[in-house]
C-alpha cells in the first residue's frame, strides 16, 4: 500500500481528501466495501483512482510475486492456501488492530507449519540462524505482496531465531519420534475439540508431556529448566504439523494459541490519576466521576480489537487497579460501562473467544465476526474473582449471546468504523 518513489505527496493528500469527502458525502448509509473495486484478492487490482492506487479499503496485491532471496529452504508453496489466510488476517492498515487475537496467531501458525512441511524433505524441524533470517525475511515480502502490513515481524515480535531449535536439544525427526509416544501425541491433538481443550488441556498435556521428555533428550532425569521446554514445545508444534495436512495443523495450532489469548487483557492501562481524583471519595461528584471514566475508556478503545472473554479479563484488571487507588463503588455500574467499551469502536465490536480470522469476499469486502452486539455490564470485580479464561467450567461469565447466524457476516459496514480514521491510516500508511 505504498507509491513508488518520485510520486509526488499532492497525489498522497488529494487521495486523502477525496476519501475525507467521500465519507462525509455518504456518513448514513456508506460501507467499508462499497467503495472498493470488484476484485478478488489474488487478481489483478483495478485502480480506486487512474494512476493512483488500489482502494485502501479491498484487500491489496501487487500480482506479482517478489523477488525473493534464493537462499531459503523453506517450500513455500506446500502452504500456499495458509499463506494467503494469513496475509486476509494481517490486512496492512489492520493489522496492528488485530494482531493479538488474529494476525499474530496466524503468522506465527504459519511459520510452524512451513517448518514442519520442510522437516518431511531435510528431515530436522528447524533451520540454523542464517538461513532463517533468509526464510523470515521471504515470508514476509510475500505476505506483503498479498496486502499484509510490512512490519509484521515487529507487530508480531517474530525474529529469525524464533525459527531455530532455540534451547531444545532434539531436532532430528527420527529422534523425536524415539523418544515420544508419537501415537498419544496424535491421538491427543490429531482432531482439536476448539471448546473443551482449553478446559481439560488433552492436547496441551501431551504436548507439555513431549517437551519435557526432548527437553531432557529421553536420559536425563534432571529437570530441565523453563525456557528450554518452551522451546521443546515450539519443536512439539513443528512435529504435528509434519504429521498433518496445512489446514489441520492450522485449526490445531490455532486453537492452542487462542487458550493462551483468552487468559489475559492485552490493553495497556495508562495513568489514571484523575480516574482515581474523580471518582475515589465517597461522596464524589456523579457526574464528574463518569465523565472521568468516559475519557478513560475511550483511551483503551483506541487500542485493539479484543475478544469477549478478554474484555471480562480487561475489566476485572481495571477494576481491580482502581479498588487498589480507593475507588470503592462500582464505576461501571454507575457509568454504564459494557464489556465491548473496552474494544475498538464505533459500534463497538468484541470478537468470538474461538479462533476466528478476517474474509473477503467481492460482495461484502474485508469483514470479521463480531459477538456480544448487545450490552452487556462490565462485572465489577469481587475480592474473589477470578481472571477468565476459555474455560467455562472454572469461570462464571455473564451471559454471552451464542453468534447466530445473522452475525456470522458481520462485515466492516456493520462495524460503523469511521471513515476519518480510515482515510488517516491510508494517509499516513502512504507517507511512511
Amino acid at each position: 500500500m505504498r507509491f513508488q518513489d518520485g510520486v509526488p505527496s499532492s497525489l498522497i493528500l488529494q487521495l486523502f481528501l477525496l476519501l475525507l469527502l467521500l465519507c462525509l458525502y455518504r456518513s448514513h448509509s456508506i460501507s467499508l466495501h462499497a467503495m472498493a473495486p470488484d476484485i478478488s484478492p489474488m487478481a489483478d487490482p483495478q485502480p480506486f483512482l487512474p494512476l493512483l492506487a488500489p482502494s485502501p479499503l479491498t484487500p491489496f496485491t501487487t500480482g506479482i510475486f517478489p523477488t525473493l532471496s534464493g537462499l531459503c529452504r523453506l517450500n513455500f508453496s506446500a502452504a500456499e492456501s495458509i499463506t494467503a489466510i494469513t496475509a486476509t488476517d494481517c490486512w496492512a492498515s489492520f493489522a496492528p488492530y488485530l494482531a493479538t487475537v488474529v494476525c499474530c496467531p496466524q503468522f506465527d501458525a504459519t511459520l510452524m507449519i512451513l517448518l514442519g512441511q520442510y522437516s518431511k524433505s531435510s528431515g530436522v524441524l528447524n533451520l540454523d540462524a542464517k538461513n532463517a533470517n533468509h526464510c523470515l525475511s521471504d515470508f514476509e515480502k510475500i505476505l506483503e505482496s498479498q496486502g499484509a502490513n510490512s512490519n509484521l515481524r515487529k507487530i508480531c515480535s517474530i525474529h529469525p531465531a524464533n525459527l531455530t531449535e532455540a534451547s531444545c536439544p532434539v531436532v532430528d525427526v527420527n529422534m523425536f519420534e524415539s523418544i515420544v509416544d508419537s501415537s498419544e501425541l496424535m491421538a491427543a491433538c490429531g482432531k482439536l475439540d476448539h471448546v473443551n481443550e482449553c478446559c481439560h488441556q488433552v492436547c496441551q498435556n501431551a504436548i507439555l508431556d513431549a517437551a519435557n521428555k526432548i527437553a531432557m533428550n529421553g536420559t536425563s532425569h534432571t529437570v530441565p529448566v523453563n525456557s528450554t521446554v518452551d522451546d521443546c514445545k515450539n519443536i512439539v508444534f513443528r512435529w504435528l504439523a509434519n504429521k498433518l495436512d496445512p489446514s489441520s495443523a492450522n485449526g490445531v495450532l490455532r486453537g492452542l494459541s487462542n487458550c493462551k489469548v483468552n487468559k489475559v487483557c492485552p490493553l495497556v492501562f495508562p495513568e489514571m490519576k484523575n480516574l482515581t481524583m474523580e471518582c475515589g471519595h465517597t461522596r464524589s461528584n456523579q457526574t464528574s466521576c463518569c465523565k472521568a471514566v468516559e475519557s478513560y475508556v475511550a483511551h483503551l478503545q483506541e487500542q485493539s480489537f479484543i475478544t469477549n472473554l478478554q474484555a471480562l479479563n480487561c475489566a476485572a484488571s481495571l477494576g481491580m487497579r482502581l479498588q487498589k487507588a480507593n475507588v470503592t463503588q462500582n464505576v461501571y455500574d454507575l457509568c454504564h460501562i459494557n464489556l465491548k467499551d473496552f474494544s475498538l469502536q464505533e459500534s463497538g465490536c468484541l470478537l468470538p473467544s474461538l479462533p476466528s480470522d478476517v474474509t473477503y469476499d467481492k460482495t461484502s469486502g474485508l469483514g470479521f465476526i463480531c459477538d456480544l452486539n448487545d450490552n452487556i455490564e462490565a462485572p465489577w470485580p469481587s475480592a474473589s474473582f477470578v481472571l477468565a479464561g476459555s474455560c467455562n467450567e472454572t469461570t462464571k461469565l455473564p451471559a454471552l449471546p451464542a453468534a447466530t447466524s445473522a452475525q456470522s457476516g458481520l462485515y466492516m459496514k456493520d462495524l460503523m468504523l469511521p471513515c476519518l480514521v480510515i482515510s488517516s491510516m491510508t494517509a499516513l500508511s502512504l507517507l511512511a
